[in-house]
């Protein structure tokens, strides 16, 4: 007997989940299982520049400097494998959040790290009125804070950097706008932006590995939402994320 339309859509959705929890549970295993190993290459490389470091040759000592170096840059990768994958498979309770308290929390967070760097913060007025949007209060955090913690890296070339958040309010969702005057991007290489592991300019110029966006982009999907990035005609670029308003205005 053929199977209705509606049994074929459920079959479907059954199958994709089904998908979703093996892909998650082989990143994870990977992960660790991979991690173990790491752990043995840190530590014995460790071991012979405490053991042997002095009495090397210069350039073999550099040799084991890039190994420790790629070890760690190994480590932080699997990290964010991890994360992408727990992401998957975090609940999701959506709730009224109060926006302007959230993103100042996150801002005062921003401004305390990085309080050595000369940046002009700025944000709109319009943000500090009474505007509750529907989310997930944890993933939300979380993801302001990437794009808060982008716009003070990427701007950091700039003797005075400048960073301004304002919202545009629309009849159900309202759109948080995060601009900066750092570096930009090439526009040719837009579709990479939100690829985990992504990097649009070399680990010497700036830190990381390239799984802010990715992140981002994944936790506004989990509630429903959206990520949209474009890069500035007078350089910098402006990072756009969806929010659905609790109360339609």
């Amino acid at each position: 007997m053929a199977l209705s339309d509606h049994e074929r859509i459920a079959q479907l959705e059954a199958e994709l989940q089904a998908l979703r929890a093996e892909m998650q549970d082989f990143t994870y295993t990977v992960s660790h299982d991979l991690r173990a190993s790491l752990r043995h290459v840190s530590s014995y490389v460790q071991l012979v520049q405490e053991e042997a470091g002095a009495q090397l040759e210069p350039e073999v000592q550099g040799f084991l400097h890039t190994a420790a170096d790629a070890a760690r840059q190994m480590g932080r990768l699997m990290d964010g494998l991890m994360e992408l994958s727990r992401l998957g498979s975090t609940p999701v309770q959506l709730q009224a959040v109060q926006l302007a308290g959230l993103l100042q929390e996150t801002l005062d967070e921003q401004q305390a790290v990085h309080a050595a760097r000369a940046i002009d913060w700025h944000l709109a007025p319009g943000l500090q009125a009474e505007c509750e949007v529907l989310v997930e209060p944890v993933l939300l955090r979380a993801a302001l804070g990437h794009l808060l913690d982008n716009a003070v890296k990427f701007s950091a070339p700039q003797a005075a950097a400048r960073i301004d958040i304002s919202a545009v309010r629309g009849a159900d969702t309202l759109v948080l706008e995060v601009r900066d005057n750092g570096v930009g991007y090439n526009p040719a290489l837009q579709g990479k932006l939100f690829r985990p592991f992504q990097r649009l300019h070399s680990a010497k110029q700036f830190p990381g590995i390239g799984m802010g966006l990715a992140l981002t982009a994944k936790m506004a999907q989990r509630w429903g939402a959206r990520v949209a990035i474009e890069t500035l005609a007078q350089g910098g670029c402006c990072v756009q994320l969806e929010l659905r308003c609790a109360v339609a205005g």
